[in-house]
């Protein structure tokens, strides 16, 4: 099979993937693929191949057996994401107990409350100007998942530089080196909150908690659950902000629909930002088992997979007129949050988080509007995290 190089077109193809998906899905739902990285793996378009791979116990998350990469012996690798039944399983249940709907619901006011701090200052910057992802969509999740984690004096910008490369890597040893930081400074932070005895966050929780056998997290584990929870809980939401208020932007007409009926249109609005232009491009990496054929393509045991959510969310099999932006589009499910055991634990924190940003960004700023031109937007490397790095508006 002749392998798509996507790695001669990467400044077009970071920038708008969509046709190269197009294309891709018109030829069949599975293709061996050059990554922007230039790694060769198998790419899965369509919905409804992406659906099935992403639920198919075939593709295993654990890259321990197959790969020889230092990045898989980190402890912050340890994780939910990267694991398979029965470590998912005993892991997912662990952390789940401390991260339910209530919890998140109960978290409301005080995302209100952050966002009309930062809107308050952001509104308040001279020339009426600002880079909405410096403003409102970093700092926003960022503070909502330290303080549900316990981390509140995390040095931020510091973290958000190593956050970016851990998920966006602009070389092959970026990712590795930055994971490896995270982990270091969340050893230390763990061995803290150890010794300061008890406290009301989710880390000291995921520390005392066990399960009814007496299972508990181990030091490694804490280390990558709270590495996932910190990294997952705010750079999907940062892009989904961004995404979605620059998709609203360039489309006037649904902009206006949603100023006109926030509360019977939010909702969607924040829905159809996920299936339109995600925060994430492709899930992480999975590996084939055994030999898994999928339409044509026989995919080899031991081969690297990528699932395209962004393709399969502009599928015209499964959305009609998928490249049009449509807040009023009849529900149906997208999957930018995942499919299966591996679904997003924090999708009702992300969709709450969008939904505030979102509704009162724009209540508070009526005539708010792009301020750079779409050639101009630099958008983030590597076909994981979709987003740009800044997005200026005006009001």
């Amino acid at each position: 099979m002749t392998v798509v190089d996507l790695s001669e077109y990467v400044a077009e193809f970071n920038a708008d993937p969509y046709a190269m998906y197009a294309e891709l899905r018109a030829a069949g739902p599975a293709h061996q693929v050059r990554t922007p990285t230039g790694d060769e793996v198998w790419l899965i378009v369509g919905h409804e191949a992406a659906r099935a791979a992403l639920a198919d116990p075939r593709l295993a998350k654990d890259w321990r057996p197959l790969a020889e990469t230092g990045y898989a012996e980190l402890p912050a690798s340890l994780n939910m994401l990267e694991t398979d039944p029965p470590q998912h399983t005993r892991l997912r249940k662990l952390v789940a107990r401390e991260f339910t709907p209530r919890r998140v619901e109960a978290l409301r006011p005080r995302v209100q409350e952050i966002t009309d701090g930062l809107l308050d200052t952001m509104l308040a910057a001279p020339g009426r100007a600002a880079d909405l992802v410096d403003a409102l969509a970093f700092p926003l999740p960022m503070t909502v998942i330290s303080e549900l984690i316990g981390v509140p004096d995390l040095d931020r910008e510091a973290f958000r530089t190593l956050s970016n490369q851990a998920v966006a890597p602009l070389s092959g040893d970026d990712g590795p080196e930055a994971v490896g930081k995270i982990g270091e400074y969340l050893a230390e932070l763990i061995e803290d909150k150890r010794c300061s005895g008890p406290a009301d966050d989710l880390l000291s929780a995921l520390i005392r908690t066990r399960h009814e056998d007496g299972d508990q997290l181990s030091q490694d584990e804490l280390i990558g659950m709270a590495f996932l929870l910190l990294v997952a809980g705010h750079e999907t939401t940062v892009n989904l902000i961004s995404n979605g208020v620059r998709a609203l932007l360039s489309n006037p007409d649904q902009l206006a629909a949603l100023r006109a009926d926030f509360d019977g249109l939010i909702d969607g609005a924040v829905e159809e930002m996920l299936r339109y232009d995600g925060p994430v491009e492709t899930a992480t990496y999975r590996f084939a088992r055994e030999a898994v054929r999928i339409g044509d393509a026989l995919i080899p045991a031991g081969a690297s997979v990528l699932v395209a959510l962004a393709s399969a969310g502009r599928d015209p099999q499964r959305h009609h007129d998928p490249d049009r932006f449509d807040i009023r589009r009849s529900p149906q499910s997208h999957l930018a949050f995942g499919h299966g055991i591996h679904f997003c634990l924090g999708a009702p924190l992300a969709r709450m988080e969008g939904r505030i940003a979102v509704r009162t960004l724009l209540e508070r700023a009526p005539d708010l509007r792009l301020d750079v031109r779409t050639e101009e937007l630099q958008w983030l490397p590597g076909m994981l995290i979709r987003g740009v790095r800044h997005l200026p508006v005006r009001w």
